[in-house]
């Protein structure tokens, strides 16, 4: 089955790319879950779409992501969550609000997918947070997690 891409999925491609995959993977994974399309003619006009958004918010190269990794790394990322007296926090830090605090620290725009948060993020403190901006590059920012007022 030929479907294109419209979301990166691990080990297959990112967005914009065209894959051949078996019928029921395509048909029972990849495009219920909308990260895929089928392959048309017309929808080969969509990727050139797909392409240009996803260049415009992507790393370009190993240069430019070992520039963002020092951007990253000299940032104090703050961000205020719902916590208890004891400093547990009323639910986990995730992905997309770690990703929102340092667009407003630093004015970087980076994916949420791109952030790692090895144990979940439940109490008040300084943890730190991978950013995998390249394959080869792995930005390790300090987040400051405080108690909202």
């Amino acid at each position: 089955m030929k479907l294109i891409l419209t979301a990166a999925v691990d080990n297959l491609g990112v967005a914009g790319d065209v894959v051949e995959v078996k019928d029921g993977y395509g048909r029972n994974f990849l495009v219920p879950r909308g990260v895929a399309i089928r392959w048309s003619r017309g929808g080969e006009k969509q990727i050139d779409g797909i392409k240009r958004s996803r260049d415009a918010r992507e790393i370009r190269g190993l240069d430019h992501a070992q520039e963002v990794r020092t951007r990253l790394e000299g940032l104090s990322v703050e961000l205020g969550v719902r916590a208890g007296d004891t400093g547990k926090l009323f639910g986990a830090v995730t992905p997309g609000d770690v990703a929102t605090a340092i667009k407003k620290a630093g004015n970087v725009a980076i994916d949420k997918r791109a952030v790692e948060i090895l144990k979940p993020i439940k109490t008040l403190g300084t943890h730190t947070v991978g950013v995998k901006l390249h394959d080869a590059v792995t930005a390790h920012v300090q987040l400051a997690v405080v108690a909202q007022s």
